[in-house]
């Protein structure tokens, strides 16, 4: 959805309540109380669902990202408007001056719900088929006391460890016979080191069985082959790296240029919800306008049956 249609469609409060409510009744409402989702009998004046069988309450924002927060229904809206318009994203202080909030914190927190969101719409989903695995190092904020003291280079106490796999099914020509390679969907997870027991984790969440895993010949990685189909694993060089891991580094490159371009410096603590944002923008790269939409569903979504 474009500003010109989102104006058109999303003018007021009440034009966002209508949209949400007719979207909550569409998939119906989550009930805390039954643990299921009966049929709910809407109050106007106040506007709340009423449970038919428990006679519970549930406010329009109940069970969403939108929860407990004191911004309208219109901010919230606008706020995936801004997010989902370009595949690049936004800094917080120009977040914060589109959306008019006085506080910088009120930006940076719904920025950080909604990538939160993100990532948890992206968790429903595995990895399958042939899928490519690697690990980038991604500079971290670091206290300028404490960066003379750090050492540098690959393992450097200033980066981060971000595990990347991606979706990589190789397609055949069939007149000329050319192989090529089509990229599928990507994850992205912030690991604590490049232990076994880390990458097994990651590869046991986020890749099914039955794929086949490609991966070079890192001793971490010796037990994969018991998680997945089958393993391949390469020897890492330029040029193997890029005939049999394009995907991993062609996203990793995206990845710290986007980081570095827009945001120059990123906490670890907050990482994981940056590369929500990213991969969830990368694994809808051609929804192209729908991306609203998209993430309206994501954010709705009765994630308490779920996540309790």
């Amino acid at each position: 959805m474009n500003i010109i249609e989102f104006i058109q469609h999303f003018p007021n409060e009440e034009s966002c309540e209508s949209y949400l409510k007719a979207y909550r009744e569409k998939t119906g409402i989550y009930c805390k109380t039954c643990k299921s989702s009966p049929k709910q009998y809407w109050f106007s004046g106040k506007k709340f669902f009423e449970c038919s069988q428990c006679r519970r309450r549930t406010s329009l924002k109940a069970g969403t990202v939108m929860e407990s927060s004191n911004q309208s229904l219109h901010t919230w809206f606008t706020a995936f408007l801004l997010m989902s318009a370009t595949k690049k994203g936004f800094s917080c202080l120009e977040f914060q001056r589109q959306l008019g909030l006085k506080r910088y914190q009120t930006a940076f927190s719904l920025m950080h719900k909604i990538r939160t969101v993100m990532g948890k719409r992206d968790d429903l989903y595995f990895l399958n088929g042939m899928v490519e695995y690697d690990e980038a190092y991604v500079e971290k904020a670091t206290k300028k006391a404490l960066q003379e003291h750090l050492k540098r280079g690959k393992g450097s106490q200033k980066q981060s460890i971000v595990a990347v796999a991606s979706e990589s099914t190789p397609l055949e020509n069939p007149q000329t016979g050319e192989k090529s390679r089509h990229c599928g969907f990507f994850k992205m997870k912030v690991l604590p080191n490049v232990s076994a027991d880390s990458v097994e984790r990651f590869v046991q969440k986020t890749i099914d069985r039955e794929s086949v895993l490609f991966t070079d010949k890192n001793p971490a990685y010796i037990n994969l082959e018991k998680m997945v189909e089958s393993h391949i694993q390469i020897k890492s060089s330029k040029d193997s790296t890029k005939a049999n891991l394009p995907w991993v580094h062609v996203a990793i490159s995206n990845l710290k240029k986007n980081l570095l371009g827009i945001y120059h410096m990123v906490s670890e603590k907050h990482l994981q919800n940056y590369l929500n944002e990213f991969v969830y923008k990368l694994n809808r790269r051609y929804f192209g306008e729908q991306l609203f939409n998209r993430l309206i569903i994501a954010s709705v979504y009765p994630y308490v049956q779920h996540y309790e």
